[in-house]
């Protein structure tokens, strides 16, 4: 079954004040995925690209990456496969990120409503203690040319340039790497800050 892109939206505005708005008052809750939270996760991963990645890509590249109905069937076991972390809001997933037990992060969104607001970062966060707890020496992602300053932050430096192709569509994107025999604070320090 594919969800058409009025499923994305219906989806969207669940949680939402009579005035459009999320209340960010509300707690963002980190924990595991949940199955049934499939086509929530294509939401948020849909919004990233196409409210937040489309000014670093063109509507071609957006569409191939994002379009707006999925074989669900490919995505569930895709991301019951990845078994990814999920920052909510009140219930309502609005982020989620990996980490496979070889250090790779396959999937970091936060939807484009919730961008800018720090849950990338809590994820992150999350993310670099889980691979200090399981002892892995490195993490790696094939990271968007949107998020490459997001991972920076973070102590990620680009390995390679890439140009791979999704659906006939040039979509490039690094890959990055971080150490994790480094320091264990999760990012750098502030400028001017001893």
């Amino acid at each position: 079954m594919n969800p058409g892109i009025g499923a994305i939206r219906a989806f969207r505005h669940q949680g939402v004040d009579e005035h459009g708005l999320w209340a960010m008052n509300a707690p963002v809750t980190l924990r595991r995925f949940r199955p049934g939270e499939e086509l929530a996760l294509f939401a948020v991963f849909h919004s990233a690209i196409h409210r937040v990645a489309r000014r670093d890509y063109s509507p071609e590249q957006i569409e191939a990456w994002a379009p707006a109905t999925l074989d669900m069937t490919v995505w569930e076991q895709r991301i019951r496969g990845i078994n990814p972390f999920v920052a909510d809001i009140e219930g309502v997933p609005v982020g989620y990120a990996d980490l496979q037990p070889n250090g790779y992060i396959d999937h970091f969104f936060v939807s484009g409503e919730h961008a800018r607001r720090g849950i990338g970062g809590m994820l992150m966060a999350h993310l670099l203690a889980e691979a200090r707890r399981l002892e892995l020496d490195e993490l790696t992602s094939d990271v968007s040319r949107t998020a490459q300053p997001f991972y920076e932050r973070f102590r990620f430096s680009v390995v390679e340039q890439r140009r791979p192709e999704l659906r006939g569509v040039v979509i490039p994107n690094a890959l990055m790497r971080r150490s994790m025999l480094q320091a264990h604070s999760p990012c750098p320090p502030s400028k001017g800050v001893r």
